[in-house]
């Protein structure tokens, strides 16, 4: 142990199932009680793996690596650099997946400030609107987030970058000292804030969500506790970092001393072989990234035999999915885990089991599980009434954001009940005996047509089940008469007649869809979640 860490984190409390029998003897000797431990923070998460494997790979892009010792190094400069003006509150990393972006992240939470991830792809408008939202004047920025800059700043910004590379000579920048100006991270308590993140933006404009250091604490010391990550293991990096499901792959690996592998969108092409060059062990995506590998032939029996453990989360998992990933790779646990950016990453998890998951799930698709302990839930019906069987989702405990950046988003959303804040999901779903829960749908996504009230997800399930339909997503389009339905599909291309006879025989004739469109693939967003918007302006769009 390096005189340095040793004495910093003689002052940290950490859970001794994180504590390898090196370091427990040095907590014994300092008195400290292993058994009165405390969760870590993401500073804290990543020092450990620090101690663990100073020289193995943190990050990996392509054929560039980093080790833990240079990351940590550079961090501590970015965040001395950071903080020579004073200390900073929220900075913003407009970075892809670059280096610059793993280094930068770390750094500001290694000057306790907030991170608040920004993705330069984005339109320049929504850019400004979130940098103004989340009060940031200092960024940290990439290439692609310096060649984006000029069209997002506006006069009255003020904006400040740091200079990590000697690219950004146009803006007002803070130098990069040639020595550390700090130490150690400074240190946080749990109610300070580590994240600001913004949601997707499905139901309206993107809210801005503060997350503090004790709700992800919270959300790591359970996943640990469940999964048994190692040093040797590559963890799979599909989400960009503005994505809270990102946050879970930089941190479950660094937490673990184990290493970040970026994916690229061209690893789909041939699955398989990218996780055996990468030697990948622990994969997170959104469930559309199944789909993909099965077009691609990727999802052979055995085929993705490296991975030990398989999360996926973002949409509603199908039993179908599950079952053939589970066939590709035999040696993984699968775990489909649900939650709004609003509490942490996830709040609930199910473990795949086959046909027992099967027979708890609903329309064909897995449990979202149970929430996640000292949390409390409670399902609330149209009437307001509170439900031991179905209603819509809402939670509260320590992984929930206190509200958003903007207190006008939150009517409708967060409620105080019972002398408690609750934040209302808007999904409805249903329990089960054993206290798990099924994912329905969103409670927007029930519509009425020709006064029949319609959910789209069952729709999407029963055109599924349709001879030669491999996935369906149904949207509404309004129409001279009121509103109809539109089905989009992939698969092989049926006759429109045939889909709907097989629909007639279990819809009533009036909410029968009256478009049915072939696709070789969907339409994916930025968080790589099959795009609805777009197929929905597209429906719009349809002749008749």
């Amino acid at each position: 142990m390096s005189v340095q860490y040793g004495a910093w984190i003689g002052n940290v409390l950490v859970r001794n199932w994180k504590i390898d029998h090196h370091a427990e003897e040095d907590f014994h000797s300092r008195g400290i009680g292993v058994d009165k431990v405390m969760p870590l923070t993401l500073t804290e998460r990543f020092l450990h793996g620090l101690e663990i494997s100073p020289d193995r790979p943190a990050v990996r892009i392509g054929s560039d690596s980093v080790s833990y010792r240079r990351v940590h190094n550079m961090a501590l400069r970015w965040a001395g650099s950071l903080m020579a003006n004073g200390s900073p509150r929220s900075v913003g990393v407009l970075a892809g997946k670059s280096m610059t972006a793993y280094v930068g992240l770390l750094a500001v939470l290694y000057a306790g400030a907030t991170v608040v991830p920004l993705q330069p792809n984005f339109p320049a408008a929504l850019i400004r609107r979130m940098i103004k939202l989340a009060g940031v004047d200092t960024l940290i920025a990439d290439e692609h987030g310096l060649t984006a800059l000029p069209e997002i700043i506006d006069q009255e910004m003020g904006i400040r970058v740091l200079d990590t590379g000697g690219f950004a000579e146009k803006f007002p920048k803070i130098p990069v000292t040639s020595h550390p100006e700090i130490s150690t991270p400074i240190k946080v308590t749990p109610s300070d804030r580590a994240y600001i993140l913004f949601t997707s933006g499905s139901t309206g404009v993107p809210k801005g969500v503060p997350l503090s250091h004790g709700g992800f604490a919270h959300y790591f010391d359970l996943l640990d506790k469940r999964c048994d990550f190692r040093s040797d293991d590559v963890f799979s990096q599909t989400f960009d970092l503005n994505f809270d499901c990102g946050v879970h792959d930089v941190f479950s690996a660094w937490g673990a001393g184990a290493t970040v592998q970026v994916v690229p969108p061209s690893a789909y092409r041939d699955l398989p072989a990218f996780l055996a060059e990468h030697g990948v062990t622990v994969w997170y995506s959104t469930p559309s990234a199944i789909w993909l590998a099965r077009e691609m032939g990727g999802l052979e029996k055995g085929a993705l035999a490296s991975l030990r453990w398989s999360f996926f989360a973002g949409e509603a998992l199908r039993c179908q999915d599950a079952a053939d990933w589970q066939v590709a790779a035999p040696g993984s646990k699968v775990e489909n885990l649900y939650g709004p950016t609003e509490f942490t990453i996830s709040i609930t998890w199910h473990r795949w089991l086959g046909e027992e998951s099967e027979k708890r799930g609903v329309n064909g698709t897995v449990p979202i599980g149970k929430v996640h302990e000292a949390h409390d839930f409670r399902l609330v019906t149209e009437e307001g009434e509170k439900s031991h069987v179905e209603g819509e989702l809402w939670i509260t405990g320590p992984q929930m954001a206190t509200g958003y950046l903007d207190p006008a988003d939150e009517k409708g959303r967060f409620a105080d009940l019972d002398g408690r804040r609750w934040y209302r999901t808007g999904d409805r779903v249903r329990a089960n005996p054993d206290g798990e829960l099924s994912y329905i749908g969103r409670l927007d996504s029930q519509v009425k047509v020709h006064g029949w009230r319609v959910e789209l997800a069952e729709v999407d399930y029963l055109v599924r089940d349709c001879e030669g339909v491999r996935h369906a997503v149904t949207v509404t389009r309004s129409v001279i008469h009121g509103t109809e339905l539109v089905v989009f599909y992939t698969g092989n291309e049926v006759p429109e007649s045939a889909l709907a006879d097989d629909l007639r025989a279990v819809l009533p004739d009036s909410i029968l869809p009256r478009r049915y469109v072939h696709l070789d693939n969907f339409p994916l967003n930025s968080n790589r979640k099959v795009d609805r918007l777009a197929l929905q302006q597209w429906a719009e769009k349809l002749p008749g």
